[in-house]
């Protein structure tokens, strides 16, 4: 049942998201054998974009990460697309975000082909990983997309816009931006990295390997008062979505679950296009609610020094106000 879909780095192809029950209780590194990895989709259209054959990323250590393809959402403009933002200085707390993505003319894009159920994804993470917004934004007639999101704290903010234009043969595009919330800005440390994370008394378990260059199966495991979730609920055409972060530069990767379900274990497949230190958020729901798991992860360390860990309460979320469909 459980088939392998690759965790991208989406060098310009940013968007969200199981069987046999996998082993539970390892951390995240280079422990366990990683499941045998599937081209395709988002992980391959990434590999292109990034002047790849459809291979990079099966190396190990150093090598292996030099052949990863390039993380997305490092550039405003890309593929002769930009990210505009309206209101790149929201005020802290609830507020409206404005933005458009402009041709190369400087023309709004109207036309976008959905995918995962939505025309286009919205991501805003804080600088220092510890506020994470998954968003739906609406889209006016215009090309003029707008939603609701809640900030709660002054500082340094990035957004990151996934979507592929309705162009034929249009690959799809990750844009970031900068966002700056005013105030007195007091960042807050990494979280550290724990096996588990826990939100609105569910408990998420993870475990498997996240390797630089090389891919790897992530395994999360969902309980509820001690007991096994096995009626997930699809959200966004899957059972889970996992987003990674890589700290200091906000490089963004997106993953998709492997077929199975529903629960209580999601897996993916992932590749990280470098040593270092990633957040992972994991998107999932149950009894009609969206809820967010968060975990810190270094890749490219000896085994048992990479892992989970919870996030902040209320931090990483699925922000219950952006969940208009645009």
């Amino acid at each position: 049942m459980n088939t392998g879909v690759k965790i991208t780095a989406f060098a310009a192809a940013l968007a969200a998201t199981f069987g046999t029950a996998y082993g539970v209780g390892k951390g995240v590194g280079p422990i366990g054998e990683p499941a045998a990895p599937r081209h395709g989709g988002h992980a391959e259209a990434a590999q292109e974009q990034a002047g790849g054959d459809g291979h990079a990323g099966h190396g190990g250590g150093t090598e292996g990460a030099a052949n990863a393809p390039a993380a997305g959402g490092l550039q405003i403009s890309d593929g002769g697309y930009t990210l505009a933002l309206d209101t790149p200085t929201p005020a802290p707390g609830r507020s409206t975000l404005k933005f458009a993505v402009k041709d190369a003319a400087g023309r709004k894009v109207t036309a976008f082909t959905t995918e995962h159920g939505k025309e286009l994804h919205f991501i805003v993470a804080s600088r220092d990983l510890t506020v994470f917004r998954h968003l739906h934004p609406v889209k006016a007639a215009d090309g003029t997309w707008s939603v609701d999101a809640d900030l709660p704290a002054a500082g340094a903010y990035k957004a990151f816009a996934d979507f592929k234009p309705a162009v034929e043969g249009a690959k799809g595009v990750t844009l970031g931006a900068d966002l700056s919330v005013p105030g007195a800005y007091a960042p807050k440390p990494m979280p550290p990295a724990t096996p588990t994370a826990n939100v609105d008394g569910y408990e998420v378990r993870l475990g498997g390997t996240l390797d630089p260059g090389k891919a790897g199966e992530l395994r999360l495991t969902v309980t509820k008062a001690g007991k096994p979730v096995t009626d997930l609920e699809p959200y966004l055409g899957a059972y889970g979505h996992l987003v990674a972060l890589r700290a200091g530069d906000l490089a963004y990767l997106h993953v998709h679950p492997n077929e199975g379900g529903p629960g209580p274990d999601v897996s993916f497949t992932a590749t990280a296009p470098s040593p270092g230190t990633y957040r992972l958020f994991l998107d999932f729901q149950h009894e009609g609610k969206v809820r967010t798991a968060a975990f810190t992860v270094r890749a490219g360390e000896t085994a048992g020094t990479a892992a989970g860990t919870a996030a902040p309460s209320g931090e990483a979320s699925h922000d219950a106000g952006g969940h208009s469909h645009g």
